[in-house]
């Protein structure tokens, strides 16, 4: 029986174009050979590590970034719709607490990352779906709630992301990608033959299918599998 290829996915909940790649990564899981490992990281702490400069702050790349993700929302069926001041959403309020928040949810997750993937879904919705706050505990406690945590797994995860060691984790996940290479996110490691390859960004997954061994069938594989 051949192994899985190993796939670590870094993101952050800002990144709309991580929500492009987590969903992707999450339907290829069963299409591909692969075990697929969430990584959650802190995007400001990349982009300062990396001396790289957000698209946001370059006023021709946001706009053309508005244009593009109504485009990418309707090629990928996910539900993007930015936020009413996009700018305040992805560089004034920030994603620390909620990034502490999913990497708690993943600590005390025990037998996959089931629960982390729902989290981080409902909390990408908040911000790029529903134009909602995800920077105060109740609100992240409301994401967690329709991810399907009860109220003791949501104050125990309360809790724990104000821990040093939940602090520590987040800072350690975001230095691994820094070292890897990353500038930005969303940022995709494959391990092949005992070597990592790289890949950037939510339009590169036809590449790393090729640099794999796998097919790339499209953004939306079950579909695209019953018409083959």
């Amino acid at each position: 029986m051949t192994s899985k290829k190993v796939i670590e996915l870094f993101y952050d909940v800002v990144s709309p174009y991580s929500w492009l790649g987590f969903e992707v990564m999450c339907r290829y899981r069963k299409v591909w050979n692969i075990e697929l490992k969430l990584r959650p990281a802190y995007l400001a702490g990349i982009m300062q590590g990396a001396g790289n400069k957000p698209p946001g702050l370059v006023p021709n790349k946001f706009m053309y970034m508005t244009k593009d993700l109504h485009r990418l929302s309707e090629y990928f069926d996910v539900p993007l719709q930015p936020p009413s001041d996009p700018f305040e959403a992805m560089f004034q309020k920030g994603t620390l607490a909620a990034m502490r928040f999913v990497v708690a949810v993943q600590e005390r997750e025990v037998g996959g990352d089931e629960q982390v993937e729902k989290v981080s879904r409902e909390l990408w919705r908040r911000i790029w779906s529903e134009d909602k706050d995800i920077t105060q505990p109740a609100s992240l406690s409301e994401a967690a709630m329709k991810a399907g945590l009860s109220d003791s797994e949501i104050k125990e995860v309360l809790k724990l992301c104000t821990t040093k060691d939940i602090k520590d984790k987040l800072r350690s996940t975001t230095e691994d990608a820094l070292n890897y290479g990353a500038f930005g996110f969303p940022m995709l490691v494959c391990h092949i033959n005992g070597k990592p390859e790289m890949f950037f960004g939510s339009d590169r997954f036809e590449l790393m299918a090729h640099c794999i061994g796998e097919k790339w069938i499209g953004p939306k594989p079950d579909k695209q599998a019953a018409k083959l």
